[in-house]
């Protein structure tokens, strides 16, 4: 029998995981568009500690992103610019190159709660503006996890042709 779903969320009520990796990322955070139902939308909650970001600077060419600030301040990084953001302040995130590059880094004095809202595409590649990488990824079905996932560096690049058989 089909598990039956409930069209309504409170992020309150969700289990957040913790998480940290040095001394600028950490997050509570919990994904919560599976519990609706949806295939192709990424929904999830975070709370961003003080002086703290939830994830390095970066940009999509596929995915496009969509951040609602519901409580707390911080700035947007994006691009070459920096916003000041607080409650109800809702940022956009198109997919593109470098110049659509984006992270929200909390300048307040309490955590920055905020939804984060994406498509959710089969295949992706994201590029990390401040450290050179690149991210390579598809998913089976579109929202479900990585069936391919490839971090790498430019400089890692080989030739089209290197070790085909016959080449």
């Amino acid at each position: 029998m089909a598990e039956t779903r409930k069209p309504v969320v409170n992020p309150k009520s969700l289990q957040l995981d913790h998480w940290t990796q040095g001394d600028l990322f950490e997050s509570r955070d919990a994904s919560f568009g599976a519990l609706l139902g949806l295939k192709n939308l990424g929904i999830g909650y975070g709370e961003v500690p003080p002086g703290k970001s939830g994830c390095p600077f970066h940009n999509h060419h596929v995915e496009e992103e969509l951040f609602i600030i519901l409580e707390g301040t911080g700035t947007y990084r994006f691009g070459k610019d920096r916003y000041p953001v607080g409650p109800g302040d809702v940022l956009g995130a198109p997919a593109g190159g470098p110049e659509t590059a984006h992270h929200l880094i909390n300048t307040g004095d309490v955590p920055l709660k905020y939804l984060s809202i994406s498509t959710m595409a089969a295949t992706e590649i994201c590029e990390y503006p401040d450290s050179g990488k690149f991210l390579a990824k598809t998913r089976p079905d579109a929202g479900g996890p990585a069936q391919f996932r490839f971090v790498g560096r430019a400089e890692s690049a080989v030739d089209y042709w290197e070790g085909e058989p016959g080449a």
